[in-house]
């Protein structure tokens, strides 16, 4: 079992920057693939950008340039570095971990670009 507790969500101006931490329990971190989800209000819950265990990284085109997925194995945490916010941006942002066949989400983490 795997419980997944994200933080560093708020409220910042468009043009900021925020970091998420998503910190895991649980052993074998180093072996799941990770990644942020996000959803707005009446959209569907899109993939933002996943790290595999092997450290290769993926990200939505929407947001290629400015936010930056890692991961620490030694603390059992994943990151996303969210640089040049746009409004558009403001939605929950989950974590997730998959180790086929087990996958595990976060709670969630409201993130608010707004003037």
């Amino acid at each position: 079992q795997v419980q997944l507790v994200e933080s560093g969500g708020g409220l910042v101006q468009p043009g900021g920057s925020l970091r998420l931490s998503c910190a895991a329990s649980g052993n074998f971190f180093s072996l799941y693939a990770m990644a942020w989800y996000r959803q707005a209000p009446g959209k569907q819950r899109e993939l933002v950008a996943e790290i595999t265990s092997g450290g290769n990284t993926n990200y939505a085109d929407s947001v290629k340039g400015r936010f930056t997925v890692s991961r620490d194995n030694a603390k059992n945490t994943a990151y996303l570095q969210m640089n040049s916010l746009k409004p558009e941006d403001t939605a929950v942002y989950y974590c997730y971990a998959r180790l086929v066949p087990l996958d595990y989400w976060g709670q969630g983490t409201q993130v608010t670009v707004s003037s």
